[in-house]
């Protein structure tokens, strides 16, 4: 009885060495994962596959496989549910492993630190494991290869670490512990020798003596090279020691946003003339947030931003943006792949902070970027992507109708009282929120240092730049967009008379962020919504506001838009810098429609039938008929459409002419099959422009698309480099289409300052565009481009009231 225990518990050395194995190589990748769950379900695994080959032990060996594969299904399915629940995912057991079979890989190597134990994070991991544990149990015990039965465990081992990389501490306890059990593994008796004993027993003494030499120097040579290998390999290994691992994760490109996504705040304008489209419905309840005092902008009473809470004081952030090239400000984010749990940061010290839960259902919002309150925490019923450093969340796979998720926020709240003497930080730290790019015009310069040269503590700094926007300019649903330092400088000094010193929310925000900086502070800009907390967000809740960075208090909000019923005083009272030139801009004006369009001739009715003809002579009078009415209708069309571009191009003053050869090139964009929307600027439309003839002429010549496809509302773009990715287009026309851009948007800022050769040379680009892209059409479109009734519906359309 005895000596059976004893054999049973040498027996089980080896498949108990091999599981501790496998179970410290979960070990080892679980300490980049948020709680133990994996480690129990990489255990399970482990434990598993190797119980299985020691029940299948006596099954014949290419039996085992199919076994044990079924078993590592029925645990990975159970593996997978149970982490959805612990993930709180919806979705059926079907939808879940489908998702995590495809995305496992990318998601576990571009997933937050700590990975929330998720369907498509464990997966790999169990899987792998169950195969390590087969695999070696299958070499260790039925072939008695027990070193080369370690190789599944430690190359899933050495796999783990890989992994985890730089991102925990290293793992020496746990490789100690690999290395001490399989020593133990190695040392049990019982598995190595025959049952005979000595195999060279029964052999002639010459014989057996050469066996047992050639053994011996076998022997030697295998400890001799091993010594050799640790006397080489060591000092290399330990050198490495200190070193730091490489980050697998660089290699695989986390969830990326589209140019909208990007810099959102070009759609504030494109909102503003739809103020009443519903993007939102939300659902705000608070907890253990204090009273809200009047926002840091506004203490006391002062001229400033609106209340941090009350009827319009929630908000609801979109995006943060912090890079700012003189052009174009950016969110310039890193966005990692999060569960539930989002990581916490730690509230500047001055600052009381209250819970705020959100339930949030989308309407018309469209992109990528998911609205919260600032600083989410928790989000549930939405597979989200986060970028710590700004807060912002995305959804990977794009926001749709009826998408329904939670948020659970810590709302931050500084102290008020210790604003006026708080400084702000400086170094590389902040560098990003400080910098000021090339090429600022002289008289922004200038005022940034006039505001400056009274206020020498930071807040008061940001108090004057903020009352002398709210005083000095004017709120105007139906200013173009644009942020650029042209763009800015025209905000800021441009005529009053002629559409300056008006803008949206982009220009006051951008505004006060780029002052700011030239003043020392380190400024950002956030998109987002202003709502009651309750009820839908529509379009007109939209806006854009900075934040200033203080030392001890965190971000702080400033709200420079003018105060309801205040009449702006001019710029010219308190600042005279010297006029530019209006800028272009990045958003097309609203334009005027020329003169109404001749109406369609009426044909004339026909002579009434005479009694007596033929069935012959009636049909082919009747088709003959027809055949009158249908070309009539034709030259009708094609009258219509050369009158429409004649009124657009020739007739009016040399503003009205240049909208009438814009339109002339999105009407041909339309007829082409590449429709713009209207919320694109028109920079962005210019791109999208010369792209379309690229692409019409490629297809031409054969060689295929050179660009981005398009969508129902424009152009794909995967970046904010898009407009210098489509310019590439081998045609002559395409490129004067960013000189009509520019012409177009110098009438939406000063229509009167358009002269007559202005005029000529948009009418001529835009024929010479229309002209190239209708020539690379196929000669049946060619014959339906002409009298197409789609430009007369829409400049109908057009003129309509709303």
């Amino acid at each position: 009885m005895v000596t059976h225990v004893v054999r049973v518990l040498r027996a089980a050395v080896v498949p108990a060495a091999l599981i501790g194995l496998t179970v410290l190589a979960g070990v080892a990748l679980g300490r980049v994962y948020a709680g133990d769950l994996l480690t129990w379900l990489v255990g399970g695994a482990a434990a598993g596959s190797v119980l299985v080959s020691v029940a299948a032990r006596r099954l014949p060996s290419w039996l085992v496989a199919p076994v044990s594969v079924a078993a590592m299904a029925g645990w990975t399915l159970w593996s997978l549910r149970l982490a959805a629940d612990h993930a709180e995912l919806p979705g059926s057991l079907l939808e879940v492993t489908a998702d995590a079979a495809r995305n496992g890989i990318p998601r576990l190597l571009t997933a937050m630190i700590p990975v929330e134990p998720a369907p498509d994070t464990v997966l790999v991991p169990v899987v792998a494991a169950w195969l390590a544990g087969l695999a070696g149990a299958e070499v260790a015990m039925r072939a008695g290869r027990v070193l080369l039965g370690y190789l599944p465990a430690a190359g899933l081992y050495a796999a783990a670490l890989y992994t985890v990389g730089p991102n925990a501490e290293p793992a020496v306890g746990t490789t100690v512990a690999f290395v001490a059990v399989a020593a133990v593994g190695l040392a049990a008796p019982g598995n190595a020798a025959p049952a005979g004993g000595d195999p060279a027993a029964d052999l002639a003494p010459r014989v057996r003596a050469a066996v047992r030499l050639r053994l011996a120097a076998s022997a030697t040579l295998g400890v001799a090279v091993v010594v050799g290998l640790v006397a080489l390999l060591g000092p290399l290994v330990a050198g490495q020691v200190d070193g730091r691992p490489v980050d697998p994760r660089r290699y695989v490109e986390p969830p990326q946003v589209q140019s909208l996504d990007e810099n959102p705040l070009i759609r504030i304008s494109g909102w503003a003339l739809h103020p009443e489209q519903k993007l939102l419905d939300v659902s705000t309840e608070r907890e253990g947030t204090p009273p809200a005092p009047p926002d840091a902008a506004a203490p006391d009473g002062e001229p400033g931003a609106e209340p941090a809470t009350g009827a319009k004081g929630v908000r609801i952030r979109l995006a943060v943006l912090s890079d700012y090239d003189g052009v174009t400000w950016r969110v310039g984010a890193t966005y990692r792949n999060a569960g539930r749990i989002l990581p916490a940061a730690t509230p500047p010290e001055a600052s009381t902070v209250g819970t705020v839960r959100q339930q949030i259902t989308v309407a018309e919002l469209s992109g990528r970027l998911l609205p919260a309150v600032a600083t989410p925490r928790e989000v549930s019923g939405a597979r989200v992507a986060y970028d710590p450093a700004s807060g912002t969340l995305i959804r990977p796979e794009g926001l749709t109708p009826g998408l329904r998720y939670e948020v659970t926020s810590a709302e931050e709240h500084p102290d008020s009282n210790l604003l006026g003497t708080a400084n702000v930080p400086a170094g590389d730290e902040v560098a990003r929120v400080l910098r000021v790019a090339d090429g600022v015009p002289d008289p922004m310069r200038k005022l940034a240092a006039q505001l400056a040269e009274e206020n020498g503590a930071p807040f008061a700094r940001a108090l004057a730049i903020e009352q002398f926007l709210a005083e000095h300019y004017r709120v105007v649903a139906d200013a173009p967009s644009g942020h650029a330092y042209p763009n800015l400088g025209f905000f800021l000094f441009g005529p009053r008379n002629g559409g300056g010193q008006e803008g949206t929310s982009e220009q006051f925000a951008a505004a006060f962020a780029v002052l700011g900086r030239l003043s020392g502070l380190p400024t950002r800009v956030v998109v987002g919504f202003r709502t009651g907390g309750q009820g839908p967000v529509l379009a007109g809740d939209a806006y854009a506001w900075p934040e200033v960075l203080f030392d001890g208090l965190g971000w702080v909000p400033f709200d420079p838009l003018p105060r309801p019923n205040n009449e702006p005083r001019p710029v010219e009272e308190d600042f005279r810098p010297t006029p530019d030139d209006p800028p272009p801009s990045e958003a097309p004006a609203p334009t005027v429609e020329p003169s109404a369009s001749p109406e369609p001739v009426a044909a004339p009715d026909g002579p009434p039938g005479q009694g007596g003809l033929s069935t012959p002579v009636l049909v082919a009078g009747g088709s003959g008929g027809l055949l009158l009415l249908v070309g009539a209708l034709l030259l009708t069309l094609l009258a219509m459409r050369r009158s429409l571009t004649r009124s657009r191009l020739v007739q009016g003053d040399p503003g009205r002419r240049i909208a009438g050869a814009w339109q002339e090139v999105t009407d041909a964009l339309r007829l082409a099959g590449r429709p713009v929307g209207d919320d694109l600027a028109a920079t962005e439309v210019a791109g999208h422009a010369r792209q379309a003839l690229a692409d019409a002429q490629a297809s031409v010549t054969g060689d295929g698309p050179t660009g981005s496809g398009t969508t129902d509302g424009g152009p794909t773009r995967t970046g904010p480099t898009s407009s210098a990715q489509t310019s590439s287009g081998p045609t002559d026309a395409a490129p004067g289409v960013d000189e009509l851009a520019a012409l177009l948007n110098q009438v939406g800022f000063a229509p009167a300052a358009a002269t007559p050769d202005q005029a000529a040379r948009a009418a001529e680009v835009a024929t010479a565009y229309v002209t190239t892209l209708r020539a690379a059409r196929p000669w049946w479109r060619r014959l339906l481009w002409s009298i197409h009734p789609s430009p007369l519906t829409r400049a109908r359309a057009r003129r309509s009231p709303r």
